[in-house]
């Protein structure tokens, strides 16, 4: 297992930077997804780190050793396209064992390493047929078993499941996870697929503008985002204008235009934002459960049955609020007024340029990602 290091990694072409001063280290055996959207750079990385394309400044470290200059052959990176790429007249065998024997290795170790791959990935039993007789998802299937057959220090995978349909992507995401296990190589995964990266991902990076955002494990960029731009990409989020005061003893006081509400922790004090999940509001009756605040009243403006959850939008004195009901227990009728609530640990802070450019309640609208 080989850890990755980037040091100030930065891409240009011209006066255009692509990356910008990317640091970063992955660990053994680590699955790691590079998130964002069309044009962040997180591709350039992974070309960068295959080897495919030189940094414009800065350095790559395989285990601590510096191969920003050695060719892609020297790097032993195995690689998915999003494209399958196999080639249509030969067998599923014969295309996993291409890489082998330009590689010389011996017929004897071919043909075992070949086997190895085809049933890690369950493809054995169509070791004899052509790429035009498989389905995308066992194409893909191919592809993998053809990466790991040349026994690469590491695997890198760009978008590998985004010319596949719903079902499949679902599929092949337990697919690869359980691969990467199996064999215990590091694995770098760029994908524009939010919940790619939230359900298959050790940690992830978001990246926006040639940046690296917020790194972590999926569940706590998610529920802990650092910018407004983060809360929004990753999902739904409902961006509320506040004040952060501190208070003794008891945390920190957010004012905001629907109301008052307690914050363990803050690391700044004055103007924010917080961002609040949908599925994180509940809807409250007289009893609130212990650990959750009361936070706003609302009228219920519609309400979306979408069948294992319910979406709705409440009006809190201009403030739009999103409010996603797993489970949908209640029924209230359009004009309603409802009380909503929230365990304060589900609300993130967002400071500085995170902040929202107008703070008035008029402005406040939920934001879709």
């Amino acid at each position: 297992m080989v850890p990755i290091t980037l040091e100030a990694l930065s891409k240009s072409y011209g006066s255009t930077s692509v990356v910008r001063e990317v640091s970063l280290r992955i660990e053994p055996g680590e699955l790691f997804f590079l998130l964002g959207g069309s044009g962040c750079g997180k591709t350039t990385i992974l070309r960068m780190i295959a080897g495919f394309i030189p940094p414009s400044a800065g350095r790559i470290l395989f285990d601590g050793k510096d191969v920003t200059s050695d060719p892609p052959e020297r790097r032993r990176c195995g690689m998915v396209f999003q494209s399958s790429a196999l080639w249509p007249h030969m067998t599923v065998r014969d295309n996993v064992a291409f890489g082998l024997e330009v590689a010389k290795v011996s017929a004897a170790d071919r043909e075992r390493r070949v086997g190895e791959a085809l049933e890690l990935v369950q493809m054995a039993p169509y070791a004899a047929r052509k790429p035009h007789e498989l389905s995308g998802g066992q194409q893909q299937r191919v592809a993998l078993a053809r990466a790991v057959a040349f026994g690469p220090r590491i695997l890198l995978l760009d978008e590998p499941l985004s010319n596949l349909d719903a079902k499949l992507r679902v599929e092949m995401r337990t697919e690869i996870v359980r691969v990467c296990r199996h064999t215990g190589m590091t694995a770098v995964y760029v994908t524009h697929d939010q919940e790619e990266a939230l359900s298959m991902a050790d940690r992830m990076a978001v990246m926006h503008d040639g940046r690296m955002e917020q790194v972590g494990p999926p569940r706590e960029v998610y529920s802990h985002p650092q910018t407004a731009f983060i809360a929004t990409f990753l999902g739904e989020t409902n961006l509320i204008p506040a004040t952060v005061q501190g208070t003794s003893g008891t945390g920190f006081l957010a004012s905001t235009p629907i109301g008052d509400i307690r914050i363990p922790d803050s690391k700044r004090i004055g103007q924010a934002t917080l961002s609040i999940r949908p599925e994180s509001l509940q809807f409250v009756s007289a009893a609130i459960p212990p650990g959750i605040h009361e936070l706003a009243k609302g009228r219920l403006l519609r309400t979306m049955n979408l069948g294992a959850s319910a979406r709705h939008t409440v009006n809190c004195g201009g403030a739009v609020l999103t409010v996603l009901e797993h489970n949908p227990r209640w029924h209230h009728a359009i004009g309603d007024v409802v009380r909503l609530a929230i365990d304060p640990s589900q609300v993130a802070l967002l400071f500085g340029e995170a902040t929202l450019a107008a703070n008035t309640p008029a402005d406040l609208a939920h934001v879709s990602g």
